[in-house]
């Protein structure tokens, strides 16, 4: 009798002594690690994403070539002009080793409300984009794509006033390393970009 009256107060001070254990020792949390992922990248090369029918794809496809990385929406006062200047520079560059990665993003306005099948409707149809779409992400918050993640913390990446995307058309380029080498602000255009293109393309 006091041999189980033993064994139930060792047992009672042992699952305290765990418990206290488990909440004094820091745990490692998700997030944590996928920060340690993250601050481990070093260029746009090493993520993999999901293009608009849910398939991965490896950014090391890319390797070698010019990226213009833009958050776009359909519904936004700036989609019409965007979308025109940027088929414009797609034509012009993409034989060259150019190439736009376009990101659908919901996060402004709700301006892009569409599911993927129909955001990619609506860009092939009504705005004849030929560039790749990607699936649709969130580019702030805690759930952003960790793409955008990457992209903000670079030292090219930082935005003026904190490093959040403030708006669609938010527009990163990156060179033939993989690396942030500019972001322009939403009211930029993409024709006013072009220079910085071509002096990239240029480049060894």
């Amino acid at each position: 009798m006091h041999f189980f009256k033993f064994l139930n107060w060792f047992s009672f001070f042992f699952l305290c002594f765990s418990l206290f254990y488990y909440y004094r020792t820091p745990q490692i949390s998700p997030y944590f690690l996928l920060n340690m992922a993250q601050g481990s990248s070093n260029s746009i090369f090493d993520f993999t994403v999901k293009d608009i029918r849910g398939n991965d794809v490896s950014l090391s496809e890319y390797k070698g070539k010019v990226l213009l990385i833009v958050n776009v929406a359909s519904e936004c006062g700036l989609t019409k002009s965007n979308y025109k200047e940027l088929n414009v520079l797609y034509d012009k560059y993409k034989n060259q080793g150019f190439e736009i990665l376009a990101f659908p993003c919901n996060q402004f306005a709700g301006q892009e409300p569409g599911n993927n099948e129909q955001i990619q409707e609506t860009v092939c149809t009504r705005f004849k984009a030929e560039f790749p779409i990607f699936d649709k992400v969130d580019v702030n918050g805690k759930d952003a794509a960790p793409i955008y993640k990457f992209l903000k913390s670079q030292e090219a990446g930082r935005g003026l006033f904190g490093d959040g995307i403030k708006w669609n058309f938010t527009k990163f380029l990156v060179n033939k390393e993989g690396k942030v080498v500019g972001r322009y602000a939403p009211t930029t255009s993409p024709s006013k970009i072009e220079k910085d293109i071509e002096n990239l393309l240029q480049s060894a």
